[in-house]
């Protein structure tokens, strides 16, 4: 038997639109040797994913087509092998977590149907053994209280816990190859730990190889024994990935490296003029049981929050997945209901209902996490760029609401030329500027960014956070920063709060929180994110 489980050679993509064919790979090679972990690193549009997706033939074809190359997986070429003979390999000898679950988890089917299809189809596990096989997968990729989770639908879990849940789904069948497309996108930094660990236990455990692609070069430092290195559809350097930290031989490599959100966040200013502001805020969630569905209980996801938000200024919010970062934003911007006060520009608006809401959602935006699922694929850039000008601006011509439209997009780094393309002609960096573009053209004064750097690679959210500060010190903007990457509120944020359980657990200038945090949970946090001496989490946790 062969050390090579997987074999890579002279792979090339071609994409065929309208009569033109664009080069998406070109002519890579690598290997994955049993037991080993490789990492594809490079900036968004270099590639690593639609080479990822080729290995099981995931591709839109005809669409898409190979003019070169060939995928061998234990001696067979994959590009080669029928329907039914890769439909045994999917999801059995080789399973995918892909980087955005909201769009591979089933809507309509809860977490313990979609994990117990999985091992019904390839196990024939059924009944309470599939529930047991289930609480166990769930229980090792993290999440807590397990048990209530198996009837909650993907829209009930937060981005972290939904990305774990895919993970649970891929781990289910103990591949012998998994391919990890930015597995750790949507998940604070205590729990990528976490899942990075796990995964690591369970490659040793099975000798399960691992293709991982990812835009965080401290996580490939931490999981891969090789890198191969991305951009513009080639491989531009690979090799072990001591050697590729310690002596980068490419200049695009070294740009890599170097590459990481920089700048520093707006002065705080107390006499600039508050834009948003609650008090005791709470968003319970009954938990009903029994036959009469009673309230037995209450998930506490916000629990008594006071926070105050000014013009020109960034409130960033961090804490695990799960901790209500998410749910605070969403009520606050009055998109799901609360108690407490909350007031808008001076005015009241916690007793608003949804239709005293819209005059105001022109002034409020919001960036959500998931670029691509946030973007309707049946809609023009053009056309979802301006739907806000539609409803909020009717007097606008044609003409003027092109003319805006254009400008927002210049604005964010786009050309206004590919306003007629559809969201999928586009990269993740390059979907979350349209998404960012969608709010801005609208000129609200409010602005909360749901973990809009999460799924873009270290130098395109470098690129972000300066777009996002040049905007923010041009329109005198408020943002209220959600985001699990520390590095990114460090270079954004003036004030932070610290969230566990729906509680705030430290608030206060992020000067202090970032350098002198007083609470072990934040002190755990900042040795996650920065590589500072190891906190014992699981005692924090306690």
């Amino acid at each position: 038997m062969t050390d090579t489980l997987l074999s890579v050679r002279d792979l090339s993509v071609a994409f065929h639109q309208g009569g033109e064919t664009s080069i998406a790979v070109d002519h890579i090679s690598f290997d994955i040797r049993r037991g080993e972990t490789v990492a594809l690193v490079g900036e968004s549009g270099s590639g690593k994913s639609v080479s990822a997706n080729s290995i099981l033939k995931l591709l839109p074809y005809p669409a898409a087509s190979h003019p070169s190359g060939e995928i061998v997986f234990n001696g067979k070429d994959l590009l080669k092998a029928s329907d039914a003979e890769l439909r045994h390999v999917r999801g059995n000898d080789i399973t995918m977590i892909f980087q955005e679950p909201m769009t591979s988890l089933n809507p309509l089917h809860t977490i313990e149907q979609q994990i117990g299809e999985i091992l019904e189809l390839h196990q024939d596990v059924k009944g309470a053994a599939a529930r047991t096989k289930t609480l166990e997968l769930l229980n090792q990729v993290g999440i807590r209280e397990a048990e209530k989770r198996l009837g909650a639908y993907p829209h009930q879990l937060s981005g972290g816990q939904r990305q774990r849940v895919m993970i649970a789904m891929a781990l289910a069948n103990r591949p012998e190859l998994l391919i990890a497309d930015e597995p750790t996108t949507a998940l604070d930094v205590t729990v990528q730990a976490q899942i990075l660990e796990l995964l690591k236990s369970l490659k040793d455990q099975h000798g399960m190889s691992m293709l991982f692609i990812t835009h965080d070069l401290g996580i490939v430092r931490k999981i891969a024994d090789r890198v191969c290195v991305m951009t513009k559809g080639k491989i531009v350097e690979a090799g072990p990935t001591a050697e590729i930290f310690a002596n980068p031989q490419h200049a695009y490599t070294r740009h890599l490296l170097a590459a990481e959100p920089k700048g520093e966040p707006p002065a705080s200013d107390v006499s600039k003029p508050i834009v948003i502001e609650a008090k005791d805020m709470k968003v319970w969630f009954p938990i009903k049981a029994g036959l009469l569905r009673r309230v037995v209980d209450h998930v506490k996801a916000v629990d008594g929050v006071d926070l105050t938000l000014r013009s020109g200024q960034t409130l960033g919010v961090v804490g695990e997945s799960g901790s209500g970062k998410t749910t605070l934003g969403l009520a606050l911007t009055r998109l799901i209901s609360s108690q407490g006060r909350i007031a808008f520009v001076g005015k009241d608006i916690d007793a608003y209902s949804f239709r005293e809401m819209r005059p105001l959602r022109n002034r409020m935006q919001i960036v959500f996490q998931d670029p691509y699922g946030s973007l309707s694929p049946r809609m023009s850039v053009a056309d979802i760029v301006g739907e806000g000008l539609k409803i909020h601006e009717k007097a606008l011509s044609d003409e003027e609401r092109d003319a805006r439209v254009a400008a927002a997009l210049q604005e964010v780094g786009l050309d206004p030329a590919t306003r007629w393309r559809y969201p999928h002609e586009f990269s993740g960096g390059q979907r979350q500027r349209i998404a960012i573009a969608r709010a801005m053209v609208l000129k609200p004064q409010f602005v909360m960014l749901d973990e809009p750097t999460s799924a873009l690679d270290m130098s395109v959210q470098a690129q972000v956070v300066d777009l996002l500060r040049d905007l923010q010190r041009k329109h005198n903007l408020a943002y209220l920063f959600i985001s699990h990457d520390l590095k990114v509120v460090r270079a954004l944020a003036n004030e932070v709060i610290v969230m566990r359980t729906g509680k705030v657990v430290e608030q206060g200038p992020a000067e202090r929180i970032f350098n002198a945090p007083t609470e072990d949970y934040t002190k755990a946090l900042m040795a996650a994110a920065f590589n500072l001496e190891a906190v014992n989490l699981a005692a924090v946790r306690q």
